[in-house]
């Protein structure tokens, strides 16, 4: 779970203290956390390995230790991000052409992705409240951005809907529609047999995560966390863990907007952000070609990932705040505010 979350689990559950505040019901959480060899790229790792030294994993706790993430060469990180984007871009190619015969099935496979585009990346269960679709909210709209000569952008979406979810094999089935569309010109791509070691390629690969719940349905949401051990930004709603790790340097979010018009809301500040901030960031290069404020935000998503959302903090919190606790017949702490 996450902070928001368990502070909708207790609204949800305050009917058994009806004398207690909110916050003074006793239910707590511990923020879901990643496993850190699992999700780094090996090549991630090496260069963390250079640059802060061979025990750099153990030393996690230490804020010394994560300031000098913001302190990575700028060019090795960058080389490393587009090495990991060359490796997924192949792979989807080489996935592609074993599995299709057929041209349109090639290009929704995604054959004609490019490897100078923002490539965006959204891959998890397909579920109605995820909104994977949200970004087609006003196709033209997208299309413009994702068709651009100088600056072009491409999503590749990836997942699996559960068999009795009807809401999602049907999200699943449009935005397969899209990426057969030829006025799309092959920049929406959907990635078949979604599982553990794709999912790695894509939080390694991408230049950017999108996470689009609608709010406060997300429980925590470890995606973004996976893509932020290598470096890739998030842009998402503040639901779930982003909500909490979400700290104005590390990616970009979609602030609330009105409840009777919330698609609409989000799908708008979601255009305008990638217009105004995300895609001018990427594309703006210095004479090494480094794009050095993108960068920038890739070593801040680095750091807070590293720094809060590991299994092994995760493991840490359930151990000294709950665990030994209990064992010494301790209550636990009380919950923490959101905010």
């Amino acid at each position: 779970m996450s902070q928001l979350h368990g502070q909708e689990t207790r609204r949800i559950w305050r009917v058994f203290w009806p004398k207690y505040e909110l916050e003074k019901i006793p239910i707590t959480h511990v923020t879901n956390g990643v496993h850190l060899a699992t999700w780094m790229a090996n090549q991630m790792m090496d260069l963390l390995d250079r640059e802060l030294g061979p025990d750099w994993g153990s030393r996690l706790e230490d804020p010394g230790l994560l300031e000098r993430v913001l302190e990575l060469d700028a060019v090795a990180l960058w080389n490393v991000h587009v090495r990991l984007k060359s490796r997924l871009l192949e792979h989807i190619r080489e996935e592609a052409h074993r599995r299709w015969k057929e041209p349109g099935h090639l290009v929704a496979a995604g054959t004609l992705l490019s490897p100078e585009a923002l490539t965006i990346g959204f891959a998890r269960r397909f579920a109605a409240y995820k909104r994977a679709d949200l970004v087609f909210f006003d196709p033209d709209h997208l299309r413009g951005m994702v068709t651009d000569d100088r600056r072009p952008v491409q999503i590749v979406f990836a997942g699996k809907a559960h068999p009795a979810d009807e809401d999602g094999k049907r999200i699943i089935q449009r935005v397969y529609r899209f990426a057969n569309d030829p006025e799309f010109e092959g920049r929406i791509a959907f990635l078949e047999d979604y599982e553990m070691h794709l999912a790695q390629r894509l939080v390694q690969g991408v230049d950017l995560w999108l996470n689009l719940p609608r709010v406060p349905l997300e429980a925590c949401g470890t995606s973004g966390m996976k893509a932020g051990l290598n470096a890739v930004p998030q842009l998402g709603t503040l639901d779930g863990w982003w909500a909490e790790g979400y700290n104005a340097k590390n990616g970009w979010c979609i602030p609330l907007g009105p409840r009777d018009e919330v698609d609409a809301h989000d799908a708008g500040y979601l255009y305008d952000l990638l217009k105004t901030e995300i895609v001018p960031a990427f594309f703006e290069r210095d004479e090494r070609g480094v794009p050095i404020q993108w960068v920038g935000t890739m070593r801040q998503a680095l750091k807070e990932t590293l720094g809060r959302f590991t299994a092994r903090t995760m493991v840490g919190r359930y151990a000294n705040e709950f665990y030994v606790p209990s064992m010494r017949g301790e209550r636990p702490p009380p919950p923490p505010t959101l905010g």
